[in-house]
């Protein structure tokens, strides 16, 4: 079913002549993930990001990279936390109507939390003062609150993501098959235990950053 859901959606977007045209810039061949281009461009740093006109970026709209030994990567950065006071705060659940989810932080530690039907998952864990950065203030516009559900029972109980979220997950570091962005995810009663974990870095780039 996931292997049905996260298609190369990449992939599918970029002609066949660009992504020829991104294998031969290396003597490595170029390989890539089933969710993202992006994240093998960046563990292979033989591997320059997409140019091609026709898969959406100019050469003056291409993603930020910096040169490292004659060849392109893409910068990461550490988390930068944002307060609860800056995001606003949460009410607390009702007496008897608590959700439960349990946030795994960069450390490995991990956060269990008493929600309410409705909370989302960025406000949740900036209320709670938890690594997650949401620079785009849920706007969909970004990936810093890139999460990783831990169980694909829970993810197969989200709703489909948005192509706009898709665009944004396709720039997040560590992809993976249940990655989801966590400002896209409200808690539900289906959703009671929901475990998740944070990546050790996020790339902080945005939909802005590839405007005209």
């Amino acid at each position: 079913m996931l292997a049905t859901r996260n298609t190369i959606r990449s992939l599918a977007r970029l002609p066949k002549s660009c992504i020829q045209r991104t294998s031969k810039l290396s003597a490595t061949p170029a390989t890539f993930t089933s969710r993202s281009l992006y994240s093998d461009a960046y563990t292979n740093t033989n591997i320059a990001t997409p140019l091609c006109p026709s898969a959406g970026f100019s050469s003056s709209q291409r993603m930020p990279s910096s040169r490292l030994n004659g060849s392109f990567r893409i910068a990461r950065r550490d988390f930068s936390a944002s307060t609860a006071a800056s995001h606003g705060h949460l009410d607390p659940p009702k007496p008897g109507e608590e959700l439960y989810v349990t946030f795994i932080d960069k450390d490995g530690d991990e956060h269990k939390i008493a929600v309410s039907k409705g909370d989302n998952l960025l406000t949740i864990a900036q209320a709670h003062d938890i690594e997650m950065e949401g620079a785009c203030e849920g706007s969909c516009a970004c990936s810093t609150c890139h999460i990783i559900v831990e169980s694909e029972d829970a993810f197969d109980k989200m709703p489909e993501a948005t192509d706009d979220e898709n665009d944004m997950l396709d720039l997040a570091f560590g992809l993976t098959e249940t990655s989801r962005l966590g400002c896209q995810i409200n808690m539900t009663p289906e959703l009671n235990g929901l475990r998740v974990r944070l990546p050790s870095n996020t790339r902080n780039l945005q939909a802005k950053d590839f405007s005209a």
